[in-house]
């Protein structure tokens, strides 16, 4: 039988804050943007006692929780503390698919000789993760990853649930809404069809679930009954690497825009050198005040990776956007068509000015590693330091773990 782990961190944002900052252990803090247009991207479990949770408008957490404590992201920080717990993953196994900054699958089949059953080495895993960075995770261990991920979930904080043999049995108690993509909205449609738990689900005729749920009906129906063959996959390449945000007040001027745009490329070009990988392609993403969403795109001569090389690419792409009259509450970039820096093809004659932006981007990398998250920064962006601007609701997703193998780390975040 397959071992399949589910290993998720505890409020990992807020709780890296709250370790940081003992002046916020045991308050309910929140990880977003402090104004009326901000979102919550992570709340303590302090917070969460108010009802406060991750993607709710941080007008509304204030409204549930009168003493919440919001604290700016810090994404530079956040990845540092990611990059340890994976350490401590690859331990175990080379099997890891993460899927975030905080959680992944581990397939830990091949290790059970070496380290003891699926059980014992989440608790090692577990273990393995306070030392190393101070902060609890919780673990969920069956024979599928849709178990497993449900398990995780069941003993928040610090928590480790082992499925037994019957995955069905398991899981027939528990409510709908345990299902990925059963939500707010549909699960009251399941529910007046009298579909209550997963076992409801499981024993759902397959025609009537996929008249419910349309083509996506019989996939929800093998999974309640315990029935999920996905294997955990190693080494999923990041299909991009981004930065995005939401601003308090909206940008009306070119220069304002560019300014966002270097900000961003310089977090993507750093993400890109720690990761070992180059852009074939760049992305900018515009929202408008109606939260109309406009994108362009662009090829790059040659791959890249250095902040001046992506932001050139940005203001090109600038010029390609409507932007008499235009007020703009978000902007964005993104690195595409990725692959490994080192198989780069280098051109007949060397270009000193390429070395020389790869050399800075390793300069300000190690600058950060060794100092902080925000040592050193572009001139041009600390020309207005009034905080204008929050996380957009997008942010965790543009924290994505690039590839371990890219990273240099061998075989390697629902």
């Amino acid at each position: 039988m397959r071992q399949i782990l589910h290993v998720d961190m505890d409020a990992f944002f807020a709780s890296v804050e709250q370790r940081d900052d003992p002046s916020l252990r045991g308050k309910p803090v929140v990880v977003g943007g402090a104004n009326r247009r901000g979102v919550v991207a992570a709340a303590s479990y302090e917070a969460r006692e108010f009802g406060v949770r991750s993607a709710m408008p941080m007008a509304e957490a204030h409204r549930r929780c009168r003493n919440l404590v919001v604290v700016s992201p810090r994404g530079g920080r956040y990845a540092e503390v990611s990059r340890r717990v994976f350490d401590v993953f690859h331990e175990y196994t080379p099997l890891v698919e993460g899927l975030s900054l905080d959680e992944a699958f581990l397939d830990v089949t091949a290790s059970r000789g070496l380290f003891g059953d699926g059980a014992t080495i989440a608790r090692r895993i577990k273990d393995g993760v306070l030392e190393a960075t101070g902060l609890t995770a919780s673990a969920g261990v069956a024979s599928c990853k849709f178990a497993a991920k449900i398990a995780s979930d069941l003993d928040k904080p610090n928590g480790l649930t082992i499925v037994p043999g019957d995955v069905a049995g398991f899981l027939a108690p528990l409510p709908i809404e345990r299902m990925w993509g059963i939500g707010p909205k549909t699960a009251p449609t399941l529910r007046r069809l009298g579909y209550q738990t997963l076992g409801d689900l499981a024993k759902a005729d397959p025609a009537a679930l996929e008249r419910a749920l349309g083509s996506w009906g019989p996939e929800v129906r093998e999974l309640a009954r315990g029935n999920d063959p996905r294997d955990v996959v190693p080494d999923r390449e990041a299909k991009s690497i981004g930065a995005e945000v939401t601003y308090e007040l909206d940008l009306t001027t070119r220069d304002e825009i560019a300014r966002t745009l270097l900000a961003h490329a310089s977090r993507v070009a750093e993400r890109l050198t720690a990761a070992g990988l180059a852009a074939g392609a760049v992305v900018v993403k515009l929202k408008l005040h109606d939260f109309t969403l406009l994108t362009r795109r662009t090829t790059l001569p040659s791959p890249a990776s250095d902040t001046r090389t992506l932001h050139d690419a940005c203001l090109v792409l600038l010029d390609r956007f409507p932007l008499e009259r235009a007020r703009v509450r978000l902007t964005g970039v993104s690195a595409q068509d990725l692959g490994p820096a080192a198989a780069v093809q280098p051109s007949l004659f060397r270009d000193e000015k390429e070395d020389k932006r790869r050399g800075v981007e390793n300069v300000l990398l190690r600058a950060k590693e060794r100092y902080g998250d925000k040592p050193i920064t572009f001139a041009s962006l600390l020309e207005d330091r009034t905080p204008r601007t929050v996380p957009g609701p997008g942010a965790r997703d543009s924290e994505r773990l690039p590839s371990r193998r890219a990273e240099g780390r061998g075989p390697r975040r629902s």
